[in-house]
């Protein structure tokens, strides 16, 4: 119990909490998507069982997450996704859309709907929960998973409408957001069993994992390339819209 009151902990439950919410709006958007056409009476079943499907089937996936987590190398992959998944949130591809949702009017098939959706889009989710829980959590990652997934997951789908208004109105959110991406990345690639474990494939360099400069210093590395590869796209983009100037 007394992990649970350390402030370790509750770092990595509010890390969670705004990953949820962060990487989550998607998630919202498709829940409405695929229940628009059910009768009024239906819909909040449909949310509600929909919902709770995605939160079972995300607890699952995030604890095979953390088992796999521990083999070598993989958290080197992770961290490189992690990045990836910050720089998409700091600069979205405009030609995304969710124009491929169905929606249906029967109860049953929107909950379906919901579930394979979410196991689609989960995968940012899962890589950056499993990584936040596993740098803080000390062997208690799943309690830590579930509990910041029962906090995050009423906020998306009750509050997805103020979380995007607030999203809009102060962009430094989603710039945070990003780079606490870029952090968990950069605390992953050091932390992987094949740089960290001395036991662990002897023949590679080790990092001292007693010493947290490291960690710290991995995690605002991680940040910062998150924040300028982030820019330098949303830059691109930007240029890239703009019309052409029109001929003489």
């Amino acid at each position: 119990m007394e992990q649970f009151m350390t402030p370790e902990f509750w770092v990595a439950v509010g890390q969670i909490i705004m990953i949820d919410i962060l990487l989550g709006g998607d998630n919202a958007v498709v829940i409405a998507l695929a229940c628009r056409k059910l009768p009024a009476h239906q819909r909040t079943k449909g949310i509600l069982w929909g919902t709770a499907g995605a939160i079972v089937l995300r607890v699952v996936l995030i604890y095979f997450a953390l088992t796999l987590l521990a083999i070598p190398f993989l958290k080197l992959v992770g961290a490189a996704l992690l990045v990836w998944i910050g720089v998409k949130l700091l600069a979205p591809d405009p030609d995304d859309d969710h124009g491929n949702i169905n929606a249906s009017d029967k109860l049953l098939a929107a909950i379906k709907t919901i579930i394979v959706a979410d196991l689609v889009m989960s995968i940012d989710n899962v890589i950056a929960i499993a990584g936040a829980a596993q740098g803080a959590a000390d062997h208690h990652e799943m309690p830590l998973v579930i509990f910041g997934l029962v906090i995050s997951i009423p906020i998306i789908v009750w509050g997805s409408q103020l979380v995007i208004k607030l999203m809009d109105r102060f962009p430094a959110i989603i710039t945070i957001g990003g780079m606490l991406l870029g952090w968990i990345a950069g605390t992953m690639f050091v932390s992987d069993p094949a740089v960290a474990n001395a036991n662990t494939l002897p023949w590679m360099l080790k990092i001292d994992q007693a010493n947290d400069w490291i960690k710290y210093g991995a995690g605002i590395t991680g940040a910062l390339l998150v924040l300028a590869i982030g820019k330098w796209i949303a830059a691109r983009y930007a240029a890239a819209s703009k019309p052409e100037p029109a001929a003489l």
